[in-house]
């Protein structure tokens, strides 16, 4: 596998949990394990994101190189191509973005997604797993997506998608078998290129829509490669529930 960069945004504000990068998990702050967790894949460089000098400062006390950017970006999409701008990267490095609260990710994941990208000719690749239940399905916090045959999205929807409809007309308990479901994992890779285009890329309705910054990609006729994984990450951190469970974890590794 060739060299890729991570980038890890992590913004200050939280409205369900407050100052999230910087809670506390096993005496280090979230955003410096994500780093870490980072750094355990094939990356030969991992940059962290943010919008506030207070992360900043608790990125450099644990030796995580961090870049400040603007506060007003609507999307982790819009801090990357800030990013990629800051630290003039070529248009043809791979750049992958781990979530800033996602102290549990699989190293081995962050490279699957960088390989997916690299062996692909599309300019952004992201993972998706198989979706089993109809709770699921129907679930508008759990995103879908359908792919063509090459296994690139067609589209990414909360709606339940592809929907059957004459299974779904007698019950919608369970899924027919052999429909293909899938969900969407939130990790993306990027060549450097389309960050540094990305920003001449108008919002797409059916983005504001349906609230899934993916779609405008899609809506300007951009390639998006997805690999199928067995499992479904490890869930991020959302909420002090989702905080406590991982301090958990994180205090199972280090014990």
């Amino acid at each position: 596998m060739n060299g890729f960069l991570v980038v890890i945004p992590a913004r200050l504000s939280s409205s369900r949990l407050p100052e999230k990068p910087l809670a506390d998990i096993g005496g280090k702050p979230m955003v410096v394990r994500v780093a870490e967790r980072a750094r355990l894949s094939a990356a030969n460089r991992v940059v962290v994101a943010t919008d506030h000098p207070r992360i900043v400062a608790a990125c450099e006390q644990y030796g995580v190189e961090v870049v400040l950017t603007r506060a007003d970006h609507p999307s982790g999409t819009d801090r990357l191509a800030e990013v990629a701008s800051l630290l003039a990267l070529a248009d043809d490095t791979v750049v992958v973005n781990v979530q800033g609260d996602e102290p549990l990710i699989e190293p081995a994941l962050i490279d699957r997604l960088a390989a997916l990208l690299q062996e692909s000719r599309a300019p952004m690749a992201t993972l998706a797993h198989d979706i089993h239940s109809a709770a699921d399905m129907f679930n508008p916090n759990v995103v879908k997506v359908a792919l063509d045959k090459q296994g690139h999205a067609l589209y990414f929807s909360r709606a339940p998608i592809p929907y059957a409809r004459d299974a779904f007309a007698t019950s919608k308990e369970s899924l027919p078998a052999g429909l293909p479901v899938y969900r969407h994992i939130g990790m993306y890779a990027y060549r450097a290129s389309l960050l540094h285009t990305y920003s001449q890329l108008a919002p797409a309705p059916l983005e504001q829509f349906e609230a899934l910054e993916q779609l405008r990609m899609l809506w300007h006729g951009h390639a998006i490669a997805v690999e199928c994984v067995a499992e479904a990450p490890a869930a991020g951190v959302d909420t002090p529930e989702d905080l406590e469970r991982v301090r958990a974890v994180v205090a199972g590794y280090t014990a």
